[in-house]
């Protein structure tokens, strides 16, 4: 009789535990960021379209920021979503470069801005969060100095204290001056873009910009790869898939920056629990660029 009655004990007990873990566990959301460099050449590379759906599909996130959706329409990127998961997206553009948001919750779309933007912006909440979906101008660092603007004014009317600003910022950080003095040939390759070009201009008086993204940060926005990630293993870009079009094998890895970044509101950083950029082998030659993941505990 004694042991019926300390087996149903530690049934109790192991059951009241485990409801008590089930109901305190803290709810947790994985964002992922990724430029996918000419939507696969617009649709025409299905190898590497497969290997970015199925690279997601194994990250298993609940939000999914996209840049250069090129020849992608709100069907065709609802349909790459449900194959990660996502039963909700929604697209800025259908022509040029988009960007575009999918989610495993719904999304509300705020606003589909273009005006004054290089690529455009997307802007809609999901999840209780505000993210804002960017693509700034890769030639001009005068012309994103003004997207910035623009986008942190959009972010200064808003009420919710979570929110988040995200994709290819085409832009470098000060947080990285020991990852771009480690690759200086970057440097002397955007300078010689520099001296050919009439019109537009990467660098500020021929050195990295870094006040684009100052402009985010001072606003403030934080930047949590900055808190997770070891500046040498920070760079975002390139990716190995342009080896033999735009670049060398050699090029390449003497050409690391970063340029993708995930920042967030002071509230939402403070639940960021880890960063990692997913620069190895598996996603070297899905992209030009590489993703960015960021998780969090939201809270309850």
């Amino acid at each position: 009789m004694k042991i019926i009655k300390y087996i149903l004990l530690v049934f109790l007990f192991s059951s009241s535990y485990l409801l008590f873990s089930q109901s305190s566990k803290v709810p947790y959301l994985k964002v992922i960021t990724y430029n996918i460099w000419n939507g696969h050449d617009w649709g025409k590379d299905i190898a590497r379209h497969d290997k970015m759906v199925s690279w997601i599909k194994s990250k298993s996130p609940d939000v999914m920021a996209l840049q250069e959706l090129c020849g992608y329409t709100e069907e065709k990127l609802a349909s790459d979503a449900k194959q990660w998961g996502h039963n909700y997206s929604i697209i800025l553009k259908t022509d040029g470069y988009p960007v575009g948001l999918t989610s495993s919750k719904p999304i509300e779309l705020k606003e589909k801005a273009r005006d004054g933007l290089w690529h455009g912006t997307l802007h809609a909440t999901t999840w209780n969060i505000d993210f804002f979906v960017v693509h700034l101008s890769p030639v001009d660092r005068d012309f994103r100095f003004k997207e910035a603007g623009i986008i942190l004014d959009k972010i200064n009317t808003i009420s919710n204290e979570n929110h988040m600003v995200l994709g290819d910022f085409n832009a470098h950080s000060p947080f990285d001056g020991e990852l771009d003095l480690t690759f200086p040939k970057l440097l002397e390759r955007k300078q010689q873009s520099d001296l050919k070009s009439e019109k537009h201009l990467n660098l500020l008086d021929g050195q990295h910009d870094y006040s684009v993204i100052s402009k985010f940060l001072s606003y403030p926005l934080i930047d949590v790869t900055q808190r997770f990630v070891k500046p040498q293993d920070r760079f975002t870009f390139p990716g190995k898939a342009l080896i033999g079009i735009w670049q060398t094998a050699e090029e390449a890895e003497q050409n690391k920056g970063r340029i993708d970044f995930i920042m967030t509101s002071r509230a939402l950083a403070k639940k960021c629990i880890n960063v990692t950029v997913e620069n190895g082998d598996d996603t070297a030659y899905v992209s030009d660029h590489y993703p960015v993941i960021a998780e969090f505990e939201i809270g309850n």
